[in-house]
């Protein structure tokens, strides 16, 4: 920090009234892909502010991106504790956000060191011919067909949901009903707390099943690479944290990797002069990909909840042991202080230190992964169907409501 060092209670008496507004998150999401401009104002005058969640009270907000790093990668905050009743949050059960995203170390480490070894870099790439010849099937069944054609049932949710049941080993039949699942347990208000429990309920009976296949006939897949870490005598995960971690894992893979494809889809159809094009040798630059999963407010950000294991200093203020901290990726990624322009796409944009995939020891999993197959979708679209535009006006495009990824519900396409 510039200058000379003010006392904590000096900065917090010099506290404006006006700063001590308590405001209700999620805010009101701003139209289709559209960033909340509370989080800009916030950033300039009110980094760490007060919020009110629907469930479990009053927490605090960061809104900028060095703060809202510190908070995801600093020890002093933790993951554990959001699992309490009394945590606020967006969602009515506390343990809504998955089993990995539950834990901190070293329980935490313990969990992830099981399934890290398949989403390295390396492991990805190895799956990328898989990916393409899959958005290759599906594109030619899409042109076979004739536009116009809906990217989200047709390309996107279809890819997504096929790469991650394959890499799990998830019957090909079994899929749509998984789709329906997981949508309930994304949901913030879009289903009830009963048809959220069942779908939990179902999910968790479905992969047990599953496990239970697989030690009768053993697979080369990833749920069975898991059964056999779970019944060796060196394992270090039991039944019900198999159950969780695969469940997760189809969750994460499919619908936050479907919203995406679909969103930079919409994104690229918007610009100028038409979707940014693959150069003939080079393809789709990743450093679009990059900077479109710096852009996009895939959600509010309000999962991303720390809190404080002890007190800590944070935007000049004290943040007590125990008290909860949001800090939305969301509006880190928008921070004009670490990216220039922060609300136009430059394709071009490096260094690109998103946080899109978060940070800390719990940075997304498969983020190589998401970023492998949005590469691969968007490439094939690009360069299959050159033409693309969007088939209807934008008021006739209908987007996701009550959930917690933004994204198209439908995007009708000719080409």
């Amino acid at each position: 920090m510039d200058g000379e060092h003010v006392p904590l209670d000096a900065q917090e008496e010099s506290v404006t009234t006006h700063s001590r507004q308590v405001r209700d998150f999620p805010f009101e999401t701003p139209a289709r892909l559209s960033m909340e401009p509370l989080f800009a104002t916030l950033r300039r005058t009110e980094p760490l502010s007060r919020v009110r969640l629907p469930y479990g009270g009053e927490a605090w907000l960061v809104t900028r991106y060095e703060d809202i790093r510190t908070v995801l990668g600093d020890p002093r905050f933790g993951r554990a504790a959001t699992l309490h009743d009394a945590a606020p949050r967006i969602q009515p059960d506390p343990a809504g956000e998955g089993v990995l995203m539950s834990l901190d170390p070293p329980d935490h480490t313990r969990l992830r060191k099981t399934v890290a070894g398949v989403f390295t870099k390396r492991r990805v790439e190895e799956l990328r011919p898989a990916t393409e010849r899959i958005a290759g099937e599906l594109l030619d069944a899409m042109e076979a067909t004739g536009p116009p054609a809906d990217l989200v049932t047709s390309f996107a949710l279809p890819l997504s949901v096929t790469v991650i049941c394959d890499l799990l080993g998830v019957p090909r039949e079994d899929r749509e009903k998984l789709r329906r699942w997981s949508d309930a347990l994304l949901s913030t208000t879009a289903c009830t707390p009963a048809e959220m429990a069942a779908s939990t309920e179902a999910l968790a009976d479905y992969f047990a099943t599953l496990a239970r296949q697989r030690r009768q006939q053993p697979t080369d897949d990833l749920l069975g690479a898991l059964v056999a870490r779970c019944d060796s005598r060196e394992g270090q995960l039991d039944e019900g944290e198999l159950v969780l971690l695969t469940r997760d894992l189809l969750i994460a893979g499919h619908e936050t990797t479907a919203s995406q494809i679909a969103n930079c889809t919409y994104l690229l159809l918007q610009q100028p002069h038409g979707a940014v094009r693959p150069d003939a040798d080079a393809g789709m630059p990743m450093s679009a990909v990059e900077e479109l999963l710096r852009f996009i407010p895939l959600g509010s950000g309000s999962f991303r909840a720390r809190v404080a294991t002890e007190e800590v200093e944070l935007c000049g203020r004290r943040v007590r042991p125990g008290e909860t901290v949001f800090a939305p990726t969301v509006a880190a990624n928008w921070d004009p202080e670490v990216f220039h322009d922060p609300g136009t796409l430059d394709w071009e944009r490096s260094p690109n230190p998103h946080l899109a995939f978060g940070h800390g020891v719990h940075h997304c999993l498969g983020a190589q992964l998401a970023r492998m197959e949005l590469h691969v979708a968007l490439g094939a679209l690009l360069e299959r169907l050159p033409g693309l535009r969007p088939a209807v006006g934008e008021g006739e495009i209908e987007w996701k409501t009550g959930m917690q990824v933004r994204g198209p519900r439908t995007l009708p396409v000719r080409w």
